[in-house]
């Protein structure tokens, strides 16, 4: 009788790494474009007020509106997908029932992240692309836009459109976990 030889056990940097996207496959991945991007940015950052490390999950109709919304921060951790992407199923769960049985998906889910630093992509929007596409699926979603709201404005990742204002205010207390708005 053979036994196998057990697997070196991968660390946790490279598992972390294999739960991002690059910014050619989010690009390559079809996600629909948004109709009227600065109003939804700027209607989103009028609602939940947002702070650096806070993530806004937001939930559109068929006809590109608004149907719930939550906000969280994203804590100190390290970027990564799978923990992303739990809070994300755990902040729509809060918000909106599934999809899961109908046929195709018909409403979309987007997120709009707040952070410091340039507006370019980095591991942590990786992070933040695959969580988004991968909680998409498990609740039945079509997944969306990824936009980071920087200092300098917000952006829509693979879209390259952009804006000025809103942008990221710093300083003052970090946002609260769990503000779900309808």
């Amino acid at each position: 009788m053979t036994v196998a030889a057990p697997k070196a056990p991968t660390t946790d940097a490279t598992s972390r790494l294999a739960r991002t996207m690059e910014p050619a496959e989010w690009a390559a991945a079809g996600i629909p474009l948004l109709r009227a991007p600065r109003e939804v940015v700027t209607g989103l950052h009028a609602r939940h007020r947002p702070r650096p490390l806070t993530a806004i999950v937001a939930v559109l109709g068929p006809d590109d509106r608004l149907t719930a919304s939550a906000s969280f921060g994203r804590g100190a951790a390290q970027p990564d997908g799978w923990e992303f992407r739990n809070a994300l199923l755990d902040q729509l769960r809060r918000v909106i029932p599934h999809d899961l049985r109908l046929r195709r998906p018909v409403r979309t889910a987007m997120l709009l992240y707040c952070r410091e630093g340039e507006e370019g992509w980095t591991e942590e929007d990786g992070a933040w692309m695959w969580a988004l596409r991968d909680a998409c699926t498990l609740h039945g979603l079509r997944c969306g836009a990824y936009v980071t709201l920087t200092p300098r404005g917000w952006r829509v990742h693979g879209e390259e459109r952009r804006g000025r204002r809103p942008a990221v205010r710093l300083g003052g207390p970090r946002p609260v976990t769990g503000g779900a708005r309808r």
